[in-house]
């Protein structure tokens, strides 16, 4: 199997490469492994990860990285997978509702690779990976905004906010290339105290969850 892991920061997935790297353990015999940082937002990812695959087009695409989560119930450092992802910011607010491009009939609903609005992963490998799995929305804007954050839980009632995710199912879903979002919970929107986030437990049980992942592929 051909895979591709990418990532928006190195720093999110050195654990897992130091694994490999720093031991004697090598990856299981039948993978072939490619790693890829893509750089953080929408456009770098989509970029990147569209140029690796047109090098070299994988049999499966694994995005790691940690979110941002809006349910308070989601501890700080779970792992999660995502099973649908949209772009919430490609919007606009009107008379104290926002309204998303295809409320604005900008765009239809479901036209491929959407379905009503959303970017759908419906591979058999989301319960592979024996993960709870949520929605999720990408933002070009880190949401801070209490009024936004409202906003954004009636439009999509969403768990978990990236800056990459979308743009992870957009492409695959458009070369027909399975592939995975792995989140780890690291702060809850909203939150900018990051004495209050939990990015080192965050990355470290992602990065168990990666180990785990690629050896039972």
């Amino acid at each position: 199997m051909n895979c591709l892991l990418i990532a928006a920061t190195s720093k999110e997935i050195t654990p897992f490469l130091n694994h490999y790297r720093n031991s004697q353990k090598k990856w299981p015999a039948d993978i072939n492994l490619d790693v890829v940082i893509t750089g953080i937002g929408l456009t770098a990812t989509a970029y990147r990860l569209a140029k690796q695959i047109s090098i070299k087009k994988p049999d499966l695409v694994i995005q790691g990285g940690v979110a941002g989560c809006f349910d308070k119930s989601v501890e700080l450092g779970s792992v999660i997978s995502i099973k649908q992802d949209t772009i919430a910011d490609e919007s606009v607010v009107e008379i104290k509702k926002l309204k998303t491009l295809f409320n604005l009939k900008l765009m239809p609903q479901n036209q491929f690779p959407y379905k009503n609005g959303w970017l759908v992963n419906n591979s058999a490998l989301l319960k592979k990976t024996k993960l709870k799995t949520v929605k999720g929305i990408s933002v070009n804007q880190i949401t801070t905004s209490e009024e936004i954050i409202r906003y954004y839980k009636k439009q999509f009632n969403p768990v978990t906010e990236s800056m990459e995710g979308a743009a992870l199912h957009y492409v695959c879903l458009m070369e027909k290339i399975p592939f995975l979002q792995i989140r780890s919970v690291s702060n809850y929107i909203g939150e900018r105290n990051k004495k209050n986030w939990n990015m080192k437990e965050s990355i470290f049980n992602l990065n168990n969850e990666l180990i785990r992942l690629i050896e039972k592929l």
